[in-house]
């Protein structure tokens, strides 16, 4: 009796072990709007959204955000402190590292902004020679050949480089930076919260890169990447993407083959 009990209570206990969802840890590293400080808790980005989005789609998986930064996401992947890094590029820098990779089907792009002034036209943007630059820390740009070394966009571009996008504007607004480069992402829904900055500001035709995003993970993840976009396609088929990245002006698109 006491065996059968003992059989039988480990038969229950592996049965709700396999009934737990497996977790899936994604690097959040703070670049708003779609990772916003991480660091300090419950993130209201949107790949908070993304994951409660995914949670709420089955109950196999449980995506959980694990706080990183830009410079050290991959190191942290790698060595198997997350398992995905969302929102990124084949032209920033992890072709080099064992991955599987996920189109996702998102469209961002990075734009110039600088103040208004008499006189002053689109063909402001046409040149950077000679011109204060403001940028985000450790991130890509495409002027640059996609070189993020501090050192290097200091000395090349006279860049001031900061973990916000929105002191970046400040900077332009109050004349300590000639031209920032900022995510349309970013800038709709800043210019969105403050009218008076959209008055001040000029924003360039001119853009620096076009990008499509996609999911990295580790070869070792806890789901594949084949289960991963098909559990994407769940938000997207239902217009739950749309909603997410719509309203700032990532554009959704189709995923070939999908």
């Amino acid at each position: 009796m006491c065996s059968l009990s003992f059989v039988l209570c480990w038969l229950m206990a592996a049965v709700a072990h396999a009934a737990e969802p497996q977790q899936v840890r994604i690097g959040a590293a703070h670049f708003p709007p779609y990772t916003q400080r991480p660091e300090r808790g419950r993130d209201e980005g949107l790949l908070q959204r993304l994951a409660d989005a995914l949670n709420g789609a089955q109950q196999r998986y449980h995506f959980v955000l694990v706080p990183t930064s830009i410079p050290r996401r991959f190191a942290d992947l790698q060595s198997g402190r997350t398992d995905l890094a969302i929102f990124e590029n084949p032209a920033w820098g992890w072709d080099a590292v064992p991955h599987h990779a996920v189109d996702m089907g998102l469209e961002d792009a990075e734009l110039f902004v600088a103040r208004r002034a008499p006189q002053r036209t689109q063909a402001y943007f046409d040149s950077l020679a000679g011109k204060r630059l403001a940028l985000f820390s450790g991130y890509h740009y495409a002027f640059a050949q996609f070189n993020a070394d501090r050192h290097y966009l200091m000395q090349t571009f006279d860049a001031s480089l900061t973990y916000s996008h929105e002191s970046n504007l400040y900077m332009v607004e109050r004349g300590r930076a000639d031209i920032a480069l900022v995510t349309r992402s970013y800038l709709s829904d800043f210019l969105d919260r403050h009218p008076a900055s959209a008055q001040a500001l000029l924003v360039s035709e001119r853009i620096d890169q076009v990008y499509r995003h996609y999911a990295v993970l580790r070869p070792q993840a806890p789901i594949s990447a084949q289960a991963f976009a098909a559990l994407l396609a769940q938000p997207r088929a239902s217009g739950e993407l749309q909603r997410i990245f719509g309203p700032y002006r990532i554009a959704v698109k189709p995923v070939p083959g999908a």
